[in-house]
């Protein structure tokens, strides 16, 4: 008993001490960057609507677990949307239209009692400079955070004016804003989530605070051809959380005759990932497992992670040197 006693506290202060304390972990954010960054939304080219669904540590009850989809699209000049705005001014004026990416995302998070479900609107403006598109985005943020009290185990009776009829759902907004690059062989992001760290009180005297702290995204990954069949796709995100340590990921994909992938990925503080998935006409899907090296995966069935996508639009509405995943 004492021992799965440890085993919990140790979990409960590794959640604590993670940068995905207030924002989830992917360990397959190649296949959607959007979710690090809100300036890749549209720079596809085409709409683009995407799932995933992550576990963490199978086999502990209330492990982080994330449920999303998101989907993100380029504004063309000859879209429906451009031209109904063209009709209603009923005049032919210079449009952005080809040059502007939208998005959104929901999601909802689930860590031990506390749920946290939000929504997410994404602008982003796009120009283009000589073989690369650069994208400049941003992003409104706006979840509810709630705290479970039937989930909670308290060691005594003592009443606590932060659970004791105080107030358990809190509405929180923020943003984030985010440039991205991309060619036919590279592409490099930096974001910033969190931009305004906003800040709430709760309890029943509003004692306590929830602050939501600032995270800094580096993003880049460069894609080798070897021959028709083979493509290596190296790539790194780096994680600065404002108050903890920063954490990098560290990738290595091979894309076996643009339909098939695999890869390893490495991340500091011990955890490795094992990666791969398939593309049938528009559709995708990929699976990840991650191992930690600790002590906790003798305990764990690891983590797992699914993420599935499908894309609309015909091939003359992207880069055509644009290669997706």
């Amino acid at each position: 008993m004492l021992k799965h006693l440890t085993i919990i506290i140790n979990l409960v202060f590794m959640t604590v001490g993670l940068s995905a304390q207030q924002l989830p972990l992917y360990s397959q954010y190649t296949m959607n960057r959007f979710l690090i960054n809100p300036a890749v939304a549209g720079t596809e080219g085409y709409t683009t609507v995407s799932l995933t669904a992550r576990e963490q540590w199978i086999g502990f009850k209330g492990t982080p677990k994330t449920h999303s989809i998101t989907i993100d699209s380029k504004i063309l000049p000859d879209s429906y949307i451009a031209k109904a705005v063209s009709i209603r001014k009923k005049k032919r004026k210079s449009s952005r239209a080809g040059r502007v990416g939208v998005g959104a995302h929901i999601y909802n998070d689930h860590n031990g009692p506390i749920d946290r479900t939000g929504i997410e609107g994404t602008y982003a403006y796009h120009l283009t400079v000589e073989k690369t598109l650069i994208s400049f985005g941003l992003s409104v943020n706006f979840f509810q955070m709630r705290l479970n009290t039937d989930k909670l185990t308290l060691s005594d009776d003592m009443p606590d004016d932060l659970i004791d009829g105080g107030k358990h759902t809190l509405f929180i907004p923020d943003a984030s804003i985010g440039i991205y690059a991309v060619s036919k062989d590279y592409y490099a992001g930096i974001s910033t989530i969190n931009v305004l760290q906003s800040t709430v009180q709760f309890g029943k005297n509003r004692t306590g605070n929830y602050h939501l702290n600032r995270q800094y995204n580096i993003m880049g990954g460069y894609k080798y051809e070897l021959n028709d069949n083979f493509l290596l796709e190296p790539s790194l995100l780096l994680k600065i959380p404002q108050i903890m340590r920063a954490q990098l990921d560290i990738q290595m994909k091979l894309h076996i005759k643009r339909e098939y992938w695999a890869g390893l990925a490495f991340r500091t503080g011990s955890a490795f990932c094992i990666f791969g998935g398939a593309k049938v006409d528009r559709y995708y899907i990929g699976y990840a497992f991650d191992y930690n090296f600790n002590s906790l995966m003798k305990h764990t069935f690891g983590s797992h992670e699914i993420m599935a996508a499908v894309k609309f639009g015909e091939t003359a509405r992207r880069y055509k040197w644009l290669n997706t995943y």
